[in-house]
């Protein structure tokens, strides 16, 4: 029994222990932090309750807020949208008038290439060729190989070369005009290499009288001083060799084996007598009035797409 007391005794001494100073400020922190949470609570409740009795207060009563819908208003975009089928509807009618005189100026000069040659006169007005263009016509008289001027670069069937334009000297006071006599290759440009081309006897030439070409802005400018001509300015080569600017284009049947033949010898392919303008206004008209549509199409829905609720918004206000 003594023993038992004895152990209790201990026990009760180890478990008990007094307060240290530590633990004292550790309690006294404890609570000044919990009396300052109280006052803070105590304050901002007092807050809260006084908040109606300010002046300046404003409650969402007084200020609601606004429900608004996102697209109701449209910005400068669309009117450039609009003014897209606008200008499209305008350019596809436009085309369509290109494309009716388009087909009425080839069918002139269809019926002008059907009709038999005629002679060049002695003297020809260079202000009526307007009205004789695709006109066949033939002149006789010798070619001046030493004022050739290669024209280039050419290409035909996918090999380089040049248009060969010499002036024909007609004899009994008759003009001098300039010939397109065709397109040869760049590595006969020389004359020794080609004497078969350089016919020195008098010659007919058959072909159609045109109207002269007018240069593109990507073309660059001729050097007649150095022998380098980009496109045929026939007012240029007309002062160079002293003849009238007039030209006449060399034509010859289509034959794929006398043109193998003539590029080997040297002598000038002529061109086919047909009429080569461009005719695409078929294809702009489509374009243009396929845009028209698409647009207007994207217009319409546009302005009456309703917007759903994943795209309403409150807009708050900034007076709070």
């Amino acid at each position: 029994m003594r023993s038992i007391f004895s152990v209790l005794n201990r026990t009760a001494a180890t478990a008990w222990q007094p307060p240290t100073a530590a633990g004292l400020r550790s309690s006294r922190t404890a609570f000044k932090l919990d009396s300052i949470c109280v006052r803070c609570r105590r304050q901002q409740i007092r807050s809260y309750q006084n908040a109606a009795d300010d002046a300046r207060w404003l409650s969402v009563v007084d200020h609601p807020a606004q429900i608004v819908r996102t697209g109701r208003k449209h910005g400068p975009g669309l009117i450039i949208l609009a003014l897209i089928p606008i200008i499209s509807f305008a350019l596809g009618t436009w085309q369509i008038q290109r494309l009716d005189w388009k087909t009425k100026l080839i069918a002139k000069y269809e019926d002008r290439l059907i009709k038999p040659p005629l002679p060049l006169p002695p003297q020809v007005d260079p202000e009526v060729i307007p009205e004789f263009d695709y006109r066949r016509v033939y002149a006789t008289g010798r070619l001046r190989h030493d004022q050739e001027m290669l024209v280039g670069p050419r290409m035909n069937e996918g090999t380089d070369g040049y248009m060969v334009y010499t002036p024909l000297e007609r004899g009994n006071g008759e003009s001098t005009v300039l010939v397109n006599r065709g397109w040869i290759s760049r590595k006969l440009e020389n004359h020794q290499d080609r004497a078969l081309g350089l016919p020195q006897e008098e010659v007919t030439v058959e072909g159609l009288l045109r109207e002269p070409i007018k240069k593109n802005m990507f073309t660059p400018e001729n050097k007649p001083e150095d022998g380098k001509f980009y496109f045929p300015d026939i007012e240029q080569m007309a002062d160079l060799t002293g003849s009238q600017p007039i030209m006449i284009e060399e034509t010859m049947t289509p034959d794929l084996l006398e043109s193998y033949d003539r590029e080997a010898k040297g002598i000038p392919i002529g061109r086919p007598a047909e009429v080569n303008l461009r005719n695409n206004h078929s294809q702009y008209i489509f374009t243009w009035y396929g845009l028209c549509f698409a647009t207007s199409i994207m217009l319409w829905m546009i302005i009456r797409k309703r917007p759903n609720e994943a795209t309403r918004r409150v807009r708050q206000n900034r007076n709070w």
